[in-house]
């Protein structure tokens, strides 16, 4: 009788737990995310991590579950990637219709292939869809690393994912405003020969060099975020400034649709200066990651004293 009156009780509370659950879910959340973002990692030096590998079977263990964590966030970050790829669908043609502009619409395209304008479909989907999904994306790939980081480093690489986004369409409006104007011109009267184009041609052509300039225009977050975490220094940067802009050269003449050097310094002149933009970067989370080892180094002097003198 007794088991009976607790789980009429149980189910009398029901309702009143889960609209307290329901309303203070967003204050413990944010609580437990808080938390997360100020917790030390546990720092060890990566010699014993080789050596632990070795001869340490939970270590191993340990680095597996890491892999797994990975691909479950790889996972999810595809299946984002998969439902903006959805979502584009609806602005699939309007998009298709913007990007022919600089060609003067989709009539002066000539289609030979009866799946063609399909593919042409899916390939400017895809891009759409990737550009909507990036925000998810850099915030899976923070997610997985966070634990890693010191609290400034969680801090600033959780704010600067809104920027994997602005960077990227900056990338894709310069090409379309800027590049494209200037290279169709060059490849379609080249040698005075009329061109017919074809859809599949000529988007592939456009969603190619939109991708890969406005990848390039990553750059200065991934050195940010690589100076963050001790991968790279500065210093290194800025010393071999002369050979990344050789670099820049070669990566533009792959990239650059065109053979002429008009074109050819409309990409490296913004790669350039997201290289110099990136060492400036780069520096202030240097020294952002000096004065937080700074102040570890003084927290455990002091720890080391107190203990001493107890």
């Amino acid at each position: 009788m007794r088991n009976f009156f607790n789980r009429l009780w149980r189910v009398v509370l029901f309702p009143f737990r889960l609209i307290f659950n329901i309303i203070t879910f967003p204050f413990k959340a944010t609580r437990q995310f808080n938390k997360f973002l100020n917790t030390e990692p546990e720092e060890r030096p990566i010699s014993e991590v080789f050596v632990d590998l070795v001869t340490n079977s939970d270590t191993r263990q340990m680095m597996w579950d890491q892999v797994d964590t990975l691909r479950i966030h790889l996972l999810r970050a595809l299946l984002a990637l998969i439902l903006a790829v959805g979502i584009s669908f609806l602005y699939t043609q309007k998009i298709i219709n913007f990007l022919a502009a600089p060609i003067g619409g989709l009539e002066n395209l000539r289609a030979i292939e009866v799946t063609e304008s399909v593919g042409v479909f899916m390939r400017v989907a895809l891009l759409s869809g990737f550009a909507l999904s990036i925000p998810y994306i850099a915030f899976e790939l923070w997610w997985f690393a966070a634990p890693g980081l010191r609290p400034r480093e969680r801090k600033i690489g959780l704010a600067g994912i809104p920027s994997a986004s602005i960077f990227f369409l900056a990338g894709m409006a310069f090409t379309f405003y800027l590049m494209l104007p200037t290279a169709l011109p060059f490849l379609i009267n080249f040698m005075g020969i009329k061109a017919e184009i074809r859809p599949q041609s000529y988007f592939s052509f456009v969603t190619g060099l939109m991708f890969w300039i406005g990848a390039s225009f990553e750059f200065p977050l991934v050195i940010y975020v690589l100076t963050a975490v001790g991968f790279i220094k500065p210093q290194v940067l800025a010393q071999q400034w002369r050979l990344a802009i050789v670099i820049i050269s070669i990566v533009a003449a792959v990239i650059t649709p065109t053979v002429d050097p008009v074109n050819q310094g409309l990409v490296m002149a913004p790669m350039i200066l997201l290289y110099f933009v990136s060492i400036g970067l780069s520096y202030l989370a240097y020294a952002g990651r000096k004065k937080d080892n700074a102040e570890a180094n003084k927290e455990d002097l002091e720890t080391r004293v107190d203990q001493s003198g107890a």
